[in-house]
């Protein structure tokens, strides 16, 4: 189906969805609600906004009909009074324990204008370059950890999964669409989404989520498509709550394996960048990942108290809750290339100084066929688990809840080995694990939140695995002005997977058991919101390392690896102008092993100012990005990973945006120039990642767009 298509079916659903009914919202108190309503005064805090209206004309009295029951409003445990007061609210799911997690609804300025959505958190990623394309965050703390399916592990800013997929609570049907663009029809990117929520009940929603991201190709042969569609049907009663959905990821991308080499970017030598010279553009090396899964999450609440009508919900009283959750999916990856050379105009230096041409060949090894590739990986995931919550007092008491529960992961894996020449069939292996968990977490009134867990894989594949988490969190203030001291704890011993292991591929081939690593971490932030000011200090230890090495072959290291992150954010605003700073310092004890800069930062200065007042809000300003020289990672398209590498230093080349962004009632937009600076500092080797430039300069302009019945 092609992207129009997509658009104009899922732009019908939202249309249909829009058109079938609306309600209003007050901010009201949900219990003085009930009793009003309770004592006939159903006007006395103004109309229940889930309340069925009468018609205009007068009805004649029937006496057979039981009086009709009034529509109660939201009542689930999981959220209170401030969140249900709100017109809507988002919040993700969680698979292991009965609980939610609330999320940012961006209606304001903020961020709009940041179009790649790892540039949002931190300080920023090691980026392949184009939207849609891969990216590795330069916190080593903030890293993904994915042991399913470790190939899509670098598009995790992109992918739908069971944890970031959206729930709604909408009192008015709610309908958003962005869009963005940038560069020449031919080169262009594209950012598109939509999204449409409405609630069925005041405590049932249905929500349809679809992005679709990616680029033409600026330079040769990196055509991208990302494509994520996520619908999702959430029940939060009384008692009863469910969360389901399905989701479905679709990313193609030609990968050209980065330039022949960086003079090629630092002496302009190339007015266009589609002439720039890629080491796979010949070769016609491609990717094509495919992900598709559903899930369900429910429990049932059993209280241990007398329920009350004055009760509103379950939050205060003893319960216990009891609860399954089940997740299929399954992933695909298929690379593909042509055995063709690529030659590098600059290789080396003759004893008379020019320049002189090399062939060379991006991969060294073809197992399989000497002349093309065609490698298919896949893996399918089901995940089962029952647990139980027990609500001892208080949902926000001092021991808030006591969560337990087992479960079992069955994983398949799929790919051609060398046996199945003869009988043409992939072979399948299956890997069970089992094990328990359990957490506890509480309040002490508004100054003290704290938690731990604890998850033991007894037997089977990850037999022995084991992971231990503490956080806790100091509440104050000082003239009104809140004070946050977190600190958090974790410990993991943890299998390599399936594919660090076993590996049979055209390129690359493995297969040796390899140790668990071991990484204990420690993390101390302080914020003060009303300041936008945090700060925060990491230090871990990671022992028996699993890495790629310089030659993109699978390592381990013997030994131990200390890193220590230390980060601040401060915002500073004098009047309209503001000066937003993020700043990243590391130091690892083998940059071999896990390669870091000493200093990242990510700068957002600009004015803010009203055109017209409560109507038209201006920003005008300037975003950079910045980190010192190292030996930043590579990326290999064959492994979808990125490697070690030790050849090129990359950094000290500040990257900056221009931007003017606006808002206007429910309408924002953002004119932005980015890559400002090109050619005007450093060398002009613009690189993130190793070998892939990023882009030499673009216009884009982007729109969004919220419809409220």
């Amino acid at each position: 189906m092609t992207l129009g298509k997509k658009i104009a079916n899922i732009l019908l659903f939202g249309l249909l969805l829009a058109t079938s009914g609306s309600v209003h919202a007050q901010r009201l108190d949900a219990k003085a609600l009930m009793r009003a309503q309770r004592n006939g005064q159903g006007n006395l805090y103004g109309s229940n906004p889930y309340e069925q209206q009468q018609d205009d004309e007068e009805q004649p009295a029937d006496t057979t009909k039981q009086e009709r029951r009034i529509r109660k409003p939201l009542e689930s445990y999981f959220f209170d009074d401030s969140i249900r007061a709100m017109s809507n609210f988002v919040w993700h799911a969680r698979k292991d324990f009965n609980r939610v997690e609330m999320a940012r609804m961006d209606t304001t300025l903020l961020d709009y204008r940041i179009d790649y959505p790892f540039y949002r958190e931190d300080v920023g990623d090691v980026a392949q370059g184009a939207l849609g394309q891969t990216s590795l965050p330069l916190n080593y703390f903030r890293r993904p950890q994915f042991f399913d399916f470790q190939f899509a592990s670098p598009y995790y800013a992109y992918i739908a999964t069971m944890e970031n997929v959206p729930f709604y609570n909408t009192k008015r049907p709610l309908i958003r669409m962005h869009y963005a663009e940038s560069g020449q029809k031919r080169f262009r990117e594209e950012n598109f989404g939509v999204m449409v929520a409405q609630n069925i009940s005041p405590s049932t929603g249905v929500n349809v989520d679809y992005k679709a991201r990616g680029t033409r190709g600026l330079y040769a042969w990196s055509r991208t498509k990302n494509h994520n569609l996520s619908v999702a049907i959430s029940h939060t009663g009384k008692r009863y709550s469910l969360h389901a959905g399905f989701y479905n990821n679709h990313i193609e991308q030609q990968e050209n394996g980065g330039v022949v080499g960086t003079w090629a970017i630092a002496d302009s030598t190339f007015e266009m960048p589609s002439g720039v010279p890629m080491k796979l553009a010949g070769a016609e090396a491609r990717n094509l990942y495919r992900n598709n899964a559903f899930f369900v999450t429910q429990s049932y609440a059993i209280p241990l108290q007398r329920v009350t009508e004055e009760d509103f919900s379950l939050a205060g009283l003893s319960s216990v809750f009891v609860g399954h959750s089940l997740e299929y999916g399954s992933w695909s990856k298929v690379y593909t290339d042509r055995n063709v050379p690529y030659v590098d105009e600059r290789d080396h230096r003759d004893e008379n100084g020019d320049f002189v041409s090399a062939e060379h060949s991006y991969y060294e090894d073809w197992f399989i066929n000497p002349l093309e590739t065609r490698d298919s990986l896949y893996e399918r995931v089901l995940s089962n688990r029952l647990f139980v919550q027990a609500q001892p007092w208080d949902r926000n008491g001092v021991v808030g809840t006591i969560d337990g529960g087992v479960g079992l992961d069955v994983h398949t894996y799929s790919q051609f080995l060398p046996a199945d020449f003869l009988s043409g069939r992939y072979s399948r292996v299956r890997k069970t694990s089992y094990f328990a968990y359990g957490a506890v977490s509480g309040k002490i009134k508004k100054y003290v939140d704290w938690g731990a867990n604890l998850r033991f894989y007894p037997s089977g594949y990850r037999g022995g695995d084991l992971s231990i988490g503490a956080h806790v969190a100091l509440r104050g203030s000082i003239r009104r002005h809140p004070l946050i001291l977190e600190g958090r704890f974790a410990m993991e011993r943890r299998s390599p997977n399936f594919w660090q292991e076993n590996l049979f591929s055209n390129h690359y081939v493995w297969s040796a058991p390899l140790n668990k690593e071991n990484e204990t971490r420690f993390e101390v932030k302080f914020s003060v919101p009303d300041f936008a000011f945090e700060a925060g200090a990491w230090q871990g230890v990671v022992s028996d390392k699993i890495y790629y090495d310089a030659e993109s072959r699978l390592a381990q290291h013997n030994g131990n690896v200390s890193l220590t992150s230390v980060y601040a954010r401060k915002d500073f605003r004098l009047g309209g102008l503001h000066l937003d700073n993020r700043v990243l310092l590391q130091w690892s004890t083998d940059q071999e092993v896990v390669p870091v800069p000493l200093l990242s930062a990510y700068l957002s200065y600009y004015y803010e100012f009203w055109v017209v007042r409560d109507v038209l809000r201006l920003q005008v300003g300037l975003d950079g990005r910045y980190n010192t020289e190292y030996y930043a990672p590579g990326y290999n398209p064959a492994l979808s990973a990125y490697y070690n590498q030790r050849e090129t230093e990359v950094g000290n080349y500040p990257y900056v945006d221009a931007f003017v962004m606006g808002k206007w009632k429910r309408m924002r937009i953002f004119l932005k120039y980015q890559h400002l600076n090109r050619g005007l500092f450093g060398s002009g080797a613009y690189f993130s990642a190793a070998g892939y430039p990023l882009n030499p300069g673009m216009f884009k302009i982007g729109i969004s767009w919220g419809f409220y019945d």
